[in-house]
């Protein structure tokens, strides 16, 4: 009789939880994966990724069709109307058939899903919906979950207040959306209320929008937004946010507090008929039972490992949300992969200095590796910019927006880190992953052919400002 009812299980089916355990099953193991939601996938697949890139996409063909964008191409579409409902709905069918998509796969992998919540008994015994299994490893992949605002209160159902899940689903445009935080969820979100009709205002406590990221891009994003019709409030907080009836009233401040002297001057209240509350995520790991096998999380309430994902606990493993770096669909995925193959005896590859981030508003922000000013406290720098107003494909296609920047070591002139906005910046970011995998100097990314017309041909030019100057500008 074996000694573990399982060879590995894995808490948690989102982008990390179901790549372990589909890899886990490849190599021949026997898996389980413990999962409450009525669909696999995890935030990602259900309420996350997934759902707002298909509200994205529709509300930016709607923009597109009402903003004159069709008629500047010579299409003439007359009247153009919302039906929101239809637009929900091509949402919930993309959905669907993704997270239809991983059941197919555990099946096809033979990797048994157990429906309900786990919790540790012991490091190799885990209640899973009130059933007792074992495993000789466990996998902690329980993601992430809505960060709450002290003092507000989030009633997706209402549609008053809502987090992320709730601005995915409202029913109807709102007047006047008020976003709180002016991070990567905001900002999409807000993008797609935005083109749909909604008048948005950002409420961001830090002087700039997207923390993180590059310097340059976080300026000229601001500016893209303001051009598009959103109201930016930086370096401005929220102190309180009373509900009456259908209307919210948001009390916020500076930052950093009234200015001395200025009494109540200071202080702004905003009505809106609905606000998002996107001020981050927190990992979730109340009621895993951690306390029950002595693991201990950092004062970030994440989960610490090895470089192989180990915990202090022998058996026990952790990926994704849960323990530190950007919270990322597709960080958690690579470490899904490397922690099945720790865990059958091989060598897992995770490179956390090349993890791309993207935010999918129109045009696209992405990057990949340190940031100009991250790169300078490190040394000396080389930095070039190419401005996709001269690239060809971006000026014909009426996408002038944006730039790629690239920052190298001064003396190597390997890359040290990309970033861009650009319609397909997301994309485009992904040749600059592969090249910093491979150690590229700048001269690599230059002098590689790059097809013609294409937008990627202006980090080709960026990447020829390093050591020359571009051709095109």
């Amino acid at each position: 009789m074996a000694e573990y009812d399982y060879d590995v299980l894995v808490i948690g089916a989102g982008p990390g939880g179901y790549v372990a355990a589909i890899r886990a099953a490849q190599l021949g193991l026997k898996v389980a994966c413990a999962e409450s939601r009525e669909t696999l996938g995890g935030t990602c697949l259900n309420v996350g990724c997934i759902p707002s890139k298909a509200l994205l996409h529709g509300s930016e063909k709607f923009a597109e069709a009402v903003d004159g964008t069709f008629a500047s191409y010579g299409i003439k579409t007359g009247p153009v109307t919302l039906d929101l409902a239809a637009m929900q709905q091509q949402k919930l069918d993309s959905v669907k058939q993704l997270t239809g998509g991983i059941e197919f796969l555990f099946k096809k992998n033979k990797v048994t899903w157990l429906k309900g919540y786990a919790a540790f008994e012991d490091a190799h015994t885990v209640s899973v919906g009130g059933a007792k299994v074992t495993a000789k490893d466990v996998v902690i992949a329980t993601g992430s979950s809505v960060t709450p605002l002290p003092g507000v209160t989030v009633d997706n159902d209402a549609g008053v207040v809502v987090d992320s899940t709730g601005a995915l689903a409202l029913e109807r445009v709102p007047e006047h959306l008020v976003v709180i935080g002016g991070g990567v969820i905001g900002l999409e979100l807000g993008s797609v209320w935005r083109r749909l009709g909604a008048k948005v205002t950002v409420v961001e406590f830090l002087d700039q929008l997207l923390p993180g990221m590059d310097g340059d891009v976080r300026k000229e994003a601001a500016k893209i937004f303001k051009k598009q019709g959103m109201e930016l409030k930086l370096s401005t907080k929220v102190t309180g946010v009373a509900v009456k009836g259908k209307t919210a009233t948001l009390t916020v401040e500076p930052a950093g507090g009234p200015s001395t002297g200025s009494g109540r001057a200071d202080v702004e209240e905003l009505t809106a008929d609905c606000v998002l509350v996107a001020i981050g995520r927190r990992p979730n790991v109340d009621g895993l039972g951690l306390e029950k096998i002595g693991l201990e999380l950092n004062k970030r309430g994440q989960i610490e490992t090895g470089h192989d994902f180990r915990t202090s606990v022998p058996g026990v493993w952790a990926i994704g949300d849960v323990i530190p770096g950007p919270m990322l669909a597709h960080k958690a995925e690579d470490e899904g992969v490397a922690v099945a193959e720790f865990i059958a005896g091989q060598t897992g590859i995770v490179n956390h200095n090349v993890i791309p981030g993207v935010v999918y508003t129109f045009p696209e922000i992405a990057g990949v590796g340190l940031t100009e000013e991250a790169a300078k406290e490190a040394g000396p720098v080389k930095v070039s910019k190419f401005p996709m107003l001269a690239n060809s494909r971006a000026k014909t296609n009426h996408e002038p927006d944006g730039f790629v920047k690239v920052i190298a070591d001064a003396k190597t002139e390997r890359v040290l880190g990309v970033w861009c906005i650009a319609s397909v910046a997301g994309s485009m970011i992904a040749e600059a992953a592969l090249a910093m995998e491979f150690g590229a100097t700048a001269e690599d990314i230059a002098y590689t052919c790059h097809a013609h017309p294409t937008h990627a041909e202006a980090l080709k030019e960026a990447a020829m400002g390093i050591g020359g100057k571009p051709i095109h500008i």
